[in-house]
């Protein structure tokens, strides 16, 4: 159903999932969070909107290297899931951002690492990819919205997971749900998807997106097909992790008990 609702921290308040994914997509997409941030050391949700125009919260010193280190799990992971180009049509790869400082740092940071590394250079080349140099920000992608939880310890996320996965459109606390966040991602990969900078490629682009892990949790959740997204909690993305986005139930990791992130993580 369309969305019924916008509240005042520009979030949407909707009354069901939205509909699947097409299947197939023309671009093969890539998740990837956010290394440490300094939220993570503080302990604190860290998902007000004024983070988007803010450096607050920023990687620290081992998230800028959990960053790096994600350019060679990227290749790692491309190369796994044969996604590499030919040596007569290179693939072209594409980052978007979650606009809060955290991931765009932790984007930059990556596409750094596939450019000035020398194995990973080789991996580039070997894997004929053609990296993009232009980092591309996208409101759509930026962290889940935690309302009155929004700079609270991050043992209340546990107020929150257990009930998202019995309601997916609650919003207690005045969360963003998990079915409006599920909305914005589906409009936002389609509108990647059909994007006229990726229309001129008949294989498809590798587009990389850095966000946070509630938002790709749930996005591969969703874009698994699972009857229950609300169950995203239990598919944690670590800092600095890559997955690509699948289309299976089967291509989920095995499920790990709901449990409250650590400080640090």
């Amino acid at each position: 159903a369309a969305p019924t609702t916008v509240t005042k921290d520009g979030t949407l308040i909707v009354n069901s999932m939205p509909p699947p994914l097409p299947n197939p997509l023309h671009n093969e997409f890539y998740l990837l969070r956010h290394g440490q941030s300094e939220g993570n050391v503080e302990g604190v949700i860290s998902s007000a909107r004024s983070l988007a125009t803010s450096e607050k919260h920023s990687l620290t010193p081992l998230g800028y290297e959990q960053g790096r280190e994600s350019a060679r799990k990227l290749l790692e992971c491309i190369e796994r899931e044969g996604d590499g180009g030919t040596a007569e049509a290179k693939r072209r790869v594409f980052f978007y951002s979650s606009p809060f400082a955290r991931a765009r740092q932790t984007a930059q940071s990556c596409m750094d690492a596939l450019m000035d590394d020398g194995a990973n250079k080789e991996k580039v080349d070997k894997l004929n990819l053609d990296v993009q140099t232009d980092l591309i920000l996208e409101d759509g992608i930026m962290e889940r919205f935690f309302g009155r939880l929004d700079a609270e310890a991050i043992h209340t996320y546990g107020y929150v997971w257990p009930v998202d996965m019995f309601l997916t459109t609650h919003t207690a606390f005045d969360v963003e749900s998990v079915a409006a966040v599920s909305t914005r991602i589906r409009e936002t990969i389609m509108r990647i998807d059909e994007h006229e900078r990726h229309a001129d490629v008949e294989e498809g682009d590798i587009v990389v997106m850095a966000s946070h892990a509630d938002v790709l949790q749930i996005t591969q959740v969703y874009a698994a097909g699972a009857e229950n997204v609300g169950t995203f909690s239990q598919y944690r993305f670590t800092n600095g992790e890559v997955r690509k986005m699948k289309r299976t139930i089967d291509s989920l990791p095995e499920a790990q008990p709901l449990k409250p992130p650590e400080k640090g993580t």
